[in-house]
């Protein structure tokens, strides 16, 4: 393994959240003045990916919230998720997800738009999601009232382990097929 693959490995490893190749840059110049260019630290991260594809190391490099991360591989799922659970903090509520999901469906949206569609008052969850930063505040509207408008956070992809709202399901994801005749062209 190269030098390089090395200090690559050892930021991605370190970094507490997914840490973008532009971060991967900016600390190789500040700690050595060294450049490098996204295509050199994109080739470091794909070796990086072969590497731990090995089937004796449990973790891996996924890309994740727009960056790169160590995770464990899926076949340690069930093992880490009864860890998870004994050691886990008070996990969203319920209206806290539907919520969520109002605002990475309609985003960006404003509050009043939200309790529109849930018909009930969002202050408390909506402060919430913005202490768990889930959620970020992206300007005024211009409608009367000049009211803030919500939009998800880069935490919020890293926490659905998504890289970008177009990755979020859709409708026909949650349909059963089973109940369908025919071609849905023909409909």
């Amino acid at each position: 393994m190269s030098s390089l693959e090395s200090k690559v490995e050892s930021l991605i490893f370190c970094s507490p959240k997914p840490i973008k190749i532009s971060d991967i840059i900016k600390a190789f110049f500040e700690s050595e003045s060294t450049k490098y260019n996204e295509e050199i630290i994109f080739e470091a991260i794909i070796k990086l990916k072969k590497k731990y594809n090995n089937s004796s190391f449990s973790f891996e490099i996924i890309e994740s919230g727009g960056g790169f991360q160590f995770l464990t591989k899926n076949q340690f799922s069930r093992l880490n998720e009864i860890l998870l659970k004994q050691q886990s903090r008070r996990r969203l509520s319920i209206s806290a997800l539907e919520t969520l999901s109002i605002i990475a469906y309609k985003q960006p949206i404003t509050k009043s738009e939200i309790e529109k569609i849930r018909g009930v008052n969002c202050d408390y969850t909506i402060q919430k999601l913005l202490e768990k930063e889930l959620i970020n505040i992206e300007g005024k509207s211009d409608k009367v009232g000049r009211p803030l408008i919500y939009a998800t956070s880069e935490k919020f992809m890293d926490y659905f382990g998504i890289n970008n709202i177009d990755q979020l399901p859709t409708i026909k994801d949650f349909q059963s097929e089973e109940n369908s005749i025919g071609d849905e062209k023909e409909i």
